[in-house]
């Protein structure tokens, strides 16, 4: 592998495992990328959930800060809800940040694939309420008294369109119960303002739907950040729907 490229660290939306990742990670390794996919502990059966948003952020700090020491330049691919972990746990590490530090390595950029790109004091509940759809989160999600939760149409409204039945089933056995009190838990930093953006819209996603995507990027847009953009025709799983597509989107970002 050529020591020029970064290390490619995919940050997983809810209900995910690792192992949904496995086609993307595939096509990424094919290109000499290294590419971890970290479990996330608010995705786990367990009831009562036994992590929160905060844990997940632990659990990605601790994985990009190891790689950077080691010196190596990281990109961050963050996916759904994996946009809410990246943004608030990647402050600090960035490589401008970390070189002022005297400091090897560092995330070099920040890619949103149809990812949260909330700011400081928002949680994702906090952006539905702000787009008036409060009213549909009990049609999308079942979250029962000890807040775990699932979707209620995984395969319409979360991966929509474009698989054969036998790989939907196979993508949809790789998820588990996520804490859904993760939804209601707000940033406590934004790693966006300080590390490069790239943002992957999805132009068919019913869970994040165009106008969300429009305005968290308009939001960070609104700070003064510069957003470099890419869109696939999927929705809003286009690591299973769409994984070649994708990976020539991250190599086009790479280059």
């Amino acid at each position: 592998m050529s020591a020029s490229k970064p290390d490619i660290v995919i940050i997983s939306g809810a209900w995910h495992l690792p192992a949904a990742y496995d086609k993307l990670r595939k096509l990424l390794e094919s290109q000499g990328l290294t590419v971890h996919v970290p479990r996330l502990q608010t995705v786990n059966n367990a009831r009562p959930p036994i992590a929160d948003l905060y844990t997940d952020v632990e659990i990605v700090d601790k994985v990009v800060t190891e790689l950077a020491d080691a010196g190596r330049s990281v990109v961050v691919l963050m996916h759904s809800y994996g946009g809410q972990v990246g943004t608030n746990g990647l402050v600090g590490l960035g490589l401008e940040a970390r070189k002022q530090q005297g400091l090897p390595g560092g995330v070099t950029r920040l890619v949103y694939m149809s990812g949260a790109a909330n700011k400081e004091g928002q949680s994702m509940m906090d952006l539905i309420e702000e787009l008036g759809d409060m009213n549909l989160v009990p049609l999308a999600f079942d979250i029962p008294e000890d807040k775990s939760c699932v979707s209620r149409d995984p395969k319409t409204l979360l991966v929509g369109p474009g698989l054969s039945d036998e790989d939907m089933e196979d993508y949809l056995g790789r998820w588990e119960r996520f804490n859904g009190k993760a939804l209601y838990q707000p940033l406590t930093h934004c790693s966006w303002r300080e590390i490069p953006i790239t943002y992957i819209f999805t132009t068919n996603d019913m869970t994040f739907p165009m106008r969300y995507q429009n305005h968290m990027v308009g939001g960070m847009e609104a700070a003064g950040r510069e957003v470099q953009k890419f869109t696939l025709e999927t929705g809003h799983c286009p690591n299973i729907t769409k994984p070649e597509e994708l990976a020539k989107v991250i190599e086009q970002i790479l280059a």
